[in-house]
């Protein structure tokens, strides 16, 4: 299993490169251990938010820097260990692989004339297309998301606009109009039938991605201990008992850090059921345990 990370000095001269790494994730038996497999430099443009999707036969990366949303196409191929024995090279295409270091420079040379032949994987990077993603006065992508199927790409930033975009040729198809400050987090449904998106405005809106409309529903979120609180992630996740309606959750921290107020794990259904009324069930667990509520509203038809 392989992730990314993302981050740099930014446009300055901070001497802190911009890019992305890639670890493979793995398990030595005892614990989790994370290794880099390889570093891709972006140059002056820091990257401040990504999602990595496998369609059609492809892996694709989609990293926001600043005001656009840069493309990218993942080649895999595996590396044998003379090649790893070589060390760190340079790629045309600017990237660096790093050998893995699980395998000891001391190893006698001999043990690669075994039958077994070790083999690691390494990841060529190719930037693609890129578009202009948010037009604020100030515009910056804030957040990107790549639909389940590989179809669709979600965007939002500093404007308050959610975008959606034909992927991976990253054509405009939607532009959703329903919040008044900046996105913080997008996810599709599994289905890819609903898109949430959570803003600053301390609204969590449900989308429907097959046409430009206002949301389906408006959730926010009202502990019954008047706290006032803001959304700050939201995902979609299975339901075991009714895989065709799946839950949301979200996470919400309290605006003021003073008093003893908690941060909240919330669950809610009916999110995905389609219901125009918005009578959908609700229920929100806080943090250690402590008790909250939500209140779900639809939007207009």
């Amino acid at each position: 299993m392989s992730r990314n990370r993302a981050g740099g000095g930014g446009a300055s001269n901070t001497g802190v490169a911009n890019g992305f790494e890639i670890f493979e994730l793995s398990h030595n038996g005892t614990k989790f251990v994370a290794e880099e497999v390889m570093r891709h430099e972006t140059g002056p443009n820091v990257v401040m938010n990504c999602s990595v999707r496998n369609a059609q036969g492809r892996t694709y990366l989609c990293a926001g820097q600043e005001s656009h949303c840069q493309l990218y196409r993942v080649n895999v191929r595996m590396v044998d260990a003379a090649e790893m024995r070589r060390g760190s090279f340079r790629a045309e295409n600017g990237l660096v692989r790093r050998r893995r270091r699980t395998v000891s420079e001391n190893d006698n040379i001999s043990k690669t004339e075994s039958t077994t032949v070790e083999k690691r994987i390494s990841f060529e990077i190719r930037p693609c297309d890129s578009v202009q993603t948010d037009f604020g006065e100030d515009p910056l992508q804030r957040v990107v998301r790549i639909s389940h199927n590989g179809k669709l790409m979600a965007t939002g930033g500093i404007d308050g606009k959610v975008r959606l975009w034909g992927f991976p040729k990253m054509q405009l198809l939607h532009q959703l109009e329903g919040h008044t400050k900046e996105l913080d987090d997008l996810d599709f449904s599994p289905c890819d039938s609903r898109l949430v998106s959570i803003a600053k405005d301390g609204l969590a809106l449900v989308w429907d991605t097959s046409r430009s409309r206002e949301p389906l529903l408006k959730i926010t979120c009202e502990p019954p201990n008047g706290t006032k609180y803001l959304f700050r992630r939201c995902r979609f996740g299975a339901n075991e008992e009714r895989p065709k309606e799946p839950r949301m959750f979200t996470i919400a921290n309290p605006v003021s850090r003073s008093g003893r107020a908690r941060g909240l794990l919330q669950m809610w259904t009916g999110v995905c059921a389609g219901e125009e009324d918005g009578a959908g069930g609700v229920r929100s667990a806080a943090a250690l345990g402590t008790a909250a509520r939500g209140a779900v509203g639809a939007g207009r038809p």
